[in-house]
């Protein structure tokens, strides 16, 4: 399910758990990256998060720097995103954490819909104008505009936290208790507030990022997760022998630690922010003038923007209705799809988010001179590069899904049940990332060509297809099946988009030789069965076959899985002339021979 992007503690990968900004990349053109998150940590904003579009940031060198920076950035966030998501498992268990999660997706969706859509696609490229036109630098300017943001936020936060049990009823299922409901709208008192912090953390990193400084934004996140982990350590701690938590016996103490905790890392990751502000020379003076803003034509500006954040909202609101149905039923449901779903965007945001980030300024470049064929080139290429590298990933996923979800996420409250029930929505998962990258590839083409509408437009049948799957799928599989359902809608709506993407930029920038990634995707399909089938078969004959009952199982299956997967991948792939991979193997030889 899209987004991110991501949460940090909670529900998506995304909340702030990790925002992943880039650099400036080639031409001062800033990237930030589609994994940006939202409130709460690790959260699992269904996908498709909104790919930010370029702005241009004023910035010199320093770009090496920055880039190794934001790497081990993001690589440490990631680390401690999971860290957190599966502490708060633990915590929590499967049913209590379950409506945690569903409370958690709220802050994010309200959200994208208030500030997250417009804020790279709109807000940061007018911050950028007016630092270069404005004598102070656009000082004043972004003086005025994070006033009216911030009391905005202010009172659209207050209004949703007063209206929490109104929005609680409209997400929760027929089908819950209403103990279950209740739990929801007690996290959601707690969790809501979060809008605010996020809303505001972003706007503080639009203006560092404009300034071109990109490490604050990167590693604040970190600083949320480390709040949240602590949380979930001194809640382990407190309340480990209560035994097995359910929403009928979950305290008001617990609830008020865990969902305090959350709100608390929120605030810690904006005011971690504030330093860097002071650094770049910017002064945060409070100027009410919003007729200065221009209003009028920022609304017109994020008008398609609007529109494909409220279409994936509204995927994300259904698929949230539909997993509450089995939630605290014994069966995976929304806990188990966010984790799922930050393991699938974890290996969007190594390998097709860096991909991007490194296509985007060359294809914005090539498309304003109207050169279409290099913007072709470099689609199919990337294309070609993301398919061959996130290829083994996949098959990992799909092969080693339950002991990955064992060795992750079972502990405490988090039973062997339950993670082998998240290992079935991993192995799903497997078929939806390279759709997945490929798409954003697809997107990015088109922010390149600055189509922002043809992406709205694109983006409307895609979501009636994931939506329609999604009831298509709760409607024939059984309550065990659900989440993996969920994520096999996801899957198939990245086809489609891809596949429709792909025709509409055909018919803008000319042939795209599809023929040539064709058979680069029938090379690495074949290389990937072969490390599947040898995956299985060393699986099936380890302790546990396949179903781990434990982390000790779980690693030893991991180790010679992963392994025997990755030798295989490579060695099929070679032999294959999968020029890609024949690549990356030569540039390392050719390091390990210095």
């Amino acid at each position: 399910m899209e987004e991110e992007a991501r949460v940090n503690g909670g529900l998506y990968r995304s909340t702030h758990a990790t925002p992943d900004r880039e650099p400036p990349a080639e031409d001062g053109v800033t990237v930030i990256s589609v994994d940006d998150q939202i409130p709460g940590g690790d959260q699992a904003l269904p996908p498709e998060k909104v790919p930010p579009a370029p702005g241009t940031a004023s910035g010199d060198g320093g770009t090496t720097g920055q880039s190794a920076i934001m790497a081990i950035g993001s690589l440490v966030s990631r680390i401690i995103g999971f860290v957190r998501n599966a502490l708060i498992g633990m915590a929590l268990g499967s049913g209590v954490g379950d409506a945690y999660t569903s409370a958690q997706f709220l802050p994010g969706q309200i959200y994208e819909l208030l500030l997250g859509g417009i804020l790279s696609s709109v807000l940061i490229p007018l911050l950028v104008r007016r630092r270069k036109a404005d004598p102070d630098g656009g000082q004043e300017f972004t003086q005025k505009l994070l006033t009216f943001a911030v009391a905005t936020l202010g009172i659209a936060t207050v209004l949703v936290v007063i209206a929490a049990p109104v929005i609680t009823a409209i997400q929760a299922s027929d089908g819950n208790t209403d103990e279950y409901k209740n739990l929801v709208t007690n996290f959601a008192y707690l969790i809501l507030p979060i809008i605010f912090f996020t809303g505001l953390s972003a706007l503080i990193g639009a203006v560092l990022n404009v300034r071109g400084h990109f490490a604050a934004p990167m590693w604040a996140p970190i600083l949320n997760n480390i709040v949240v982990i602590a949380t979930c350590g001194v809640f382990l701690a407190a309340f480990s022998s209560d035994g097995k938590l359910t929403p009928e016996t979950v305290t008001p103490a617990q609830i008020l630690l865990i969902g305090g905790g959350t709100l608390l890392g929120m605030v810690v990751q904006a005011a971690g922010l504030l330093p860097a502000l002071r650094k770049v020379g910017f002064r945060w003076k409070f100027r009410w003038d919003p007729r200065a803003l221009g209003l009028r034509e920022i609304g017109s500006l994020a008008g398609w923007m609007l529109c494909y954040v409220a279409a994936n909202q509204v995927a994300v609101f259904v698929v949230v209705r539909i997993l509450n149905e089995v939630a605290g039923k014994g069966s995976a449901s929304v806990l188990a799809f966010n984790n799922v779903y930050l393991l699938t965007m974890m290996a969007h945001g190594i390998i097709g988010v860096s991909v991007m980030t490194a296509l985007l300024p060359k294809m914005s470049a090539a498309a304003a001179d109207g050169r279409y064929a290099e913007v072709s080139a470099d689609l199919t290429r990337g294309i070609k590069l993301v398919s061959a590298a996130l290829a083994p990933i996949a098959v990992v996923y799909g092969v080693l899904g339950a002991p990955i979800s064992v060795f992750l996420f079972q502990g405490g409250n988090y039973t062997n049940d339950a993670a082998l029930d998240t290992g079935t929505v991993l192995t799903v998962s497997a078929f939806a990332v390279l759709p997945l990258s490929i798409s954003y590839l697809c997107t990015y083409a088109f922010y390149s060509l600055q189509g922002n509408k043809t992406v709205a437009l694109i983006n409307l049948p895609v979501v009636a297809v994931r939506i329609g799957a999604y009831f298509l799928l709760a409607a024939v599989l059984s309550e065990s099946l659900s989440a993996a359902g969920m994520t096999a809608a996801n899957a198939v709506s990245y086809v489609i988009s891809a596949v429709i993407s792909l025709a509409v930029l055909r018919r803008r920038i000319g042939r795209l030789n599809l023929g040539s990634v064709a058979v680069s995707l029938i090379k690495v399909a074949v290389a990937a069965a072969v490390a599947a089938a040898l995956g299985v078969l060393v699986v099936s004959l380890l302790p546990g076959s396949g179903e781990p009952d434990g982390r000790v199982e779980a690693l030893v299956q991991l180790i010679a899985g992963g392994a025997v997967i990755l030798v295989a991948y490579l060695g099929a792939a070679l032999a294959l002339r999968v020029s890609e991979v024949s690549q990356v193997v030569g540039m390392v030889r050719r390091k390990l021979g210095r």
